[in-house]
């Protein structure tokens, strides 16, 4: 693939996207824009990337213009971009534009630049970083097959591609979003339980992840639903009850729904 793929913005999840669209598509094709020259020189050179000067660089000659920025940030972006965007588009070589912004909509997007311009809308999550993340993804109607079957590779390198309906997609937000998040708040807390059980801490550890991972494996692969693998391990009178008694006295369950919801409302607040 020779494509250029620029990525405006040089945070974490912009660099988890581009080490996988590297391992696929080549560092030499991959160019970082940010308005603190530094932060996008360190990322493109973690990378063996380059730099463009500007983010209206990076749209003049990028294929997949990912727009890595903060929701509270992109309409800058967007308003500093929007000339070049128009001047690709008129002459129909558009850039397919992939935003990662909680909140902003594929329409909004657009009405932001007053074009119907090829957009993707992305969530995708941390575990992006070692290739195991999720991407949710949608596609306004302008982005072409070709298009789409090509950024779906990119993104792939990343971990599972998921193609949802965009009106999912504050819900997806707030579950695999911020998910790792709650997940990784589980992991401590297992292990913390271990230590106070007398285990050294780096066992503990070691122990809670993996069983966590294992578990998740479980689900996926067996297709089972969690709460018959759950009747699995839970004996009558045995350990794991005791365990289970003692986490839906604690209102277990409702406070994890209620953590996703949380999240999902204020995805929902940022769309407006």
């Amino acid at each position: 693939m020779k494509k250029i793929i620029s990525c405006i913005g040089s945070g974490n999840m912009g660099a988890a996207l581009m080490k996988g669209a590297a391992a696929l598509a080549g560092s030499g094709n991959i160019y970082y824009s940010d308005v603190d020259m530094s932060k996008a020189k360190a990322a493109a050179a973690s990378l063996g990337a380059q730099v463009f000067q500007t983010n209206t660089e990076a749209v003049q000659k990028g294929d997949y213009v990912f727009l890595a920025v903060k929701p509270q940030v992109l309409s800058v972006v967007l308003e500093e971009i929007a000339p070049v965007v128009k001047e690709r588009f008129g002459i129909r070589n558009a850039p397919v534009l992939v935003s990662m912004a909680p909140g902003w909509t594929i329409e909004k997007i657009q009405n932001s630049l007053n074009l119907k311009t090829p957009v993707a809308r992305i969530m995708p999550n941390t575990p992006a970083l070692i290739s195991k993340g999720l991407v949710a993804m949608a596609l306004s109607p302008e982005v072409s097959g070709d298009d789409a079957a090509e950024l779906k590779k990119i993104l792939g390198a990343s971990g599972t591609v998921d193609m949802v309906d965009e009106k999912y997609f504050d819900a997806v937000t707030g579950l695999s979003g911020s998910g790792p998040a709650f997940v990784y708040m589980f992991i401590e807390a297992l292990s913390d339980g271990g230590v106070r059980a007398g285990l050294p801490r780096d066992k503990a550890l070691l122990y809670a992840a993996q069983t966590v991972l294992g578990s998740a494996a479980m689900v996926l692969e067996t297709r089972k639903h969690p709460g018959e693998l759950k009747d699995m391990v839970t004996s009558p009178g045995g350990t794991t009850i005791a365990g289970v008694a003692a986490l839906e006295k604690g209102c277990f369950r409702g406070t994890v729904i209620s953590a996703v919801e949380a999240a999902w409302q204020r995805a929902t607040e940022l769309g407006k």
